[in-house]
Parts: C-alpha cells; structure tokens; sequence
C-alpha cells in the first residue's frame, strides 16, 4: 500500500466514521476499487485510533466534566443521593448513561465477533444494509417531534440506543446513522441525538481497538504511509463531526439517506451485470 491509497482509506475512514454513510461498507468499497485486497490491521487499528482522537478532540471538554462526575456519583452512591443527584447533574446523567448504552455493543462484539468479521468478505451485503441505513435515516426525521434532550433521557431509552449500536456492527449499517436514527425514533432532540451517537462512538472504537490489538503484527511497517493515513483520518473525523452537527441543527439528514440508497443501488447494480 503506498501513501496515496493510505491518504485515501484514510480520509474514507474519517469522514464515513462519523458521517451517517458506513465506515465499514465505504472501506470494502474503497480497498476493492482501490486494489488494496487486504490492508495491515495493524494500520486498521492506527486508522481508528485517529477517529478516537478526533472525536475525543471535539468534546474533550464534555469528556473531562463527564469523568468529573463520574467520580463524584461513586461519592453520591456511598452517601446514599445517587438519584437525586444524577437527576440534577446533566454530566452525571451522560457519563453512566453511555457506559449503560456501550454495554449492548460490547456484549455483541465479543460474542459475535467471528461472525461479523465474516461478513465483511465480499461488497454486496454492505452494499445491502447500506440501503436499510438510508430508509433509518429518511423514517426516522419524519417520526421525530424533538422533545427529549439530555435532562429528560432515562436508563431505557439509552439502552435502546446502545442496541441500535450494536446493530451496526453489521457492514453497511451505519453507526452514527443507526444510533442518531435510534435517537429520533425515540423522539431525542436531533443536535442532543447526534451528540450523544458521537460520544458513544468513543468506547465503542477504544473497545474494537483493543480487541484487535490481540492479533496485530507488525511487520512491514510503510511508516510514511502510516503516518499519513492517520493524520488524513484524525482531521477528516474532526471536521466530519464539526460539520454534522451544524447540519442536523439547519437542516435534514435526508441527503445521507439519498446518498446511501444511491451509493447502494450503485454497488449491488454493478455486482450483478458486472460479477464486481
């Protein structure tokens, strides 16, 4: 892999992580256009420790009042005022809120870690689910009335989002797209939706990082190339992020859901006239 398809897989990592499109669908598409049969997953990991900083980048402040308050719950539950205070604390509420909502997908990705990772043999599958990614995306805008945020949130509706969560660690079927979806559907204020997905996406990456790290082997290293694609990945996350939100907040989601159906159309089209 030489440093232009480093560049490349690696702008595609940063932007599809966070944009409602698929990291997973968008990086079979492109290692198959590109000819890259099957890069290092020792650069993988890098790829998705650039996403991590991006998104850690954006809301490091969020980060450190949520850590803040974690430990000051650990307090709140030995003085017996756990609840009344999580109530009254909003960082409190987030930070054991996405530990609650990362447990689906952690349970989900060690159980059937086997069997995702084989469904990531071939583009026609993603290319599938990256058509029920845009019908989330377009039901879900439509069914939403934006009532709840982050003070009106309970234990249930977090879960169901981390369920979403896990749904999407099917190829095609996009994270953020999936859990932002989730959000709406559930009637989550869309800028406190889109947020929320974004935070989650942080145990999420660091957990899918760590169990890769089991088989990583680092041989052949293309250290410019390396350095490359995550430094692509890091800016492009960071500014995926930045220009999502200011989306959701003016306008719809609907032109994700367009591209998806079209860019999946595309794909299983060319797989069945063109053998792809």
């Amino acid at each position: 892999m030489d440093i232009i398809q480093a560049m490349i897989i690696g702008l595609v990592q940063g932007l599809t992580e966070f944009l409602p499109v698929s990291s997973s669908a968008h990086l079979i598409f492109a290692q198959q256009f590109l000819g890259v049969t099957e890069p290092s997953l020792a650069f993988d990991v890098l790829l998705h420790l650039g996403t991590l900083v991006a998104v850690v980048g954006y809301f490091f402040k969020d980060i450190v009042r949520m850590i803040i308050a974690f430990f000051k719950s650990l307090l709140d539950i030995v003085k017996g005022r756990f609840k009344s205070e999580i109530k009254r604390d909003p960082y409190k509420k987030l930070a054991w809120f996405t530990i609650l909502a990362t447990i689906p997908v952690g349970i989900a990705g060690i159980a059937f870690d086997d069997l995702v990772e084989s469904l990531f043999t071939g583009i026609t599958l993603p290319a599938f689910f990256l058509l029920i990614t845009g019908c989330l995306l377009f039901a879900s805008q439509r069914m939403n009335t934006g009532k709840i945020n982050i003070d009106e949130i309970n234990w249930k509706e977090a879960l169901i989002l981390g369920c979403g969560q896990a749904c999407a660690l099917l190829p095609g079927l996009s994270r953020s797209g999936t859990t932002i979806a989730t959000g709406l559907l559930l009637d989550l204020d869309k800028e406190f939706a889109a947020k929320f997905s974004f935070i989650l996406s942080i145990p999420a990456i660091l957990g899918a990082t760590v169990i890769q790290l089991k088989d990583v082997s680092i041989t052949n290293v293309e250290l410019t190339a390396w350095i490359a694609g995550f430094a692509i990945a890091a800016i492009s996350g960071y500014l995926a992020i930045k220009f999502l939100l200011k989306l959701i907040k003016e306008r719809s989601l609907d032109v994700f859901a367009y591209y998806c159906w079209i860019i999946g159309i595309i794909i299983l089209v060319a797989t069945i006239f063109f053998g792809m």
